[in-house]
């Protein structure tokens, strides 16, 4: 099994990446073809689709050994379940799949599609792609015992000198596409409460960074509130 292409996304660290597909929707991230799969015929018929499958590798677990038994987030970290009963990436076979919307197709230089509400790490290899068909992927009576809701969402707030960090770098006209709804990405992803789930109880005055472009993001929550208390750039995109 080999990649037949790479993903590119705003999340380059593991910390604060959505725990499911779609819960960020304004993410936009690109699916660029390599070697001999750069050829415009596989993908032809593609643009009928609203919706892909992306199947991956969990490629940062390869030197991870698998386990039978996970603690999945959902169930604050205290309680096991068997792994093929769980999302868990610690999986013998290191693959994954996230359902995403098909926003663009590009074919030159290098065919490239342009996707949103993926939650992969960036530069995480894709092995497969295979197209989201409605009347049998769609199940509306299908049930979830611990994950059938989406899980509880906080309020995301802005300090003035974050708020004041976003204005300057969106108003470059030169940066704003790369950071295309940068305000709205970040409240989508960190609404999604990114720490570990003990952390709520044990540690609620603890401060947090997370990774996002070339982006680091200081924030901390209280109550149901998080803030973003200051916005830094790691290097000149």
């Amino acid at each position: 099994m080999q990649p037949i292409a790479l993903i590119t996304s705003p999340f380059t660290d593991k910390f604060s990446i959505p725990r499911q597909p779609g819960l960020a929707p304004s993410v936009i991230s690109t699916v660029s073809f390599v070697g001999d799969f750069d050829h415009t015929a596989s993908i032809e018929g593609i643009q009928q689709y609203s919706h892909l499958w992306l199947i991956f590798e969990f490629n940062q677990h390869r030197s991870h050994q698998w386990r039978e038994r996970v603690r999945p987030p959902r169930l604050g970290g205290n309680k096991q379940l068997g792994v093929f009963a769980t999302r868990s990436p610690f999986r013998p076979n290191n693959l994954g799949m996230s359902v995403v919307k098909l926003v663009d197709v590009v074919v030159k230089p290098q065919i490239k599609l342009v996707v949103s509400g993926a939650d992969l790490l960036d530069q995480t290899p894709i092995v497969d792609i295979k197209p989201y068909v409605p009347y049998v992927d769609a199940i509306p009576e299908a049930s979830s015992a611990f994950a059938g809701d989406e899980p509880n969402q906080l309020e995301v707030c802005f300090s003035a000198t974050a708020e004041a960090f976003i204005d300057e770098l969106t108003s470059n006209a030169a940066k704003s596409e790369h950071y295309q709804n940068l305000r709205q990405v970040i409240i989508e992803v960190l609404r999604q409460d990114p720490r570990p789930a003990y952390h709520a109880s044990k540690q609620p005055e603890r401060h947090y960074v997370s990774q996002l472009y070339d982006l680091e993001l200081n924030w901390y929550v209280t109550g149901q509130c998080l803030t973003i208390t200051e916005i830094r750039q790691q290097k000149d995109f």
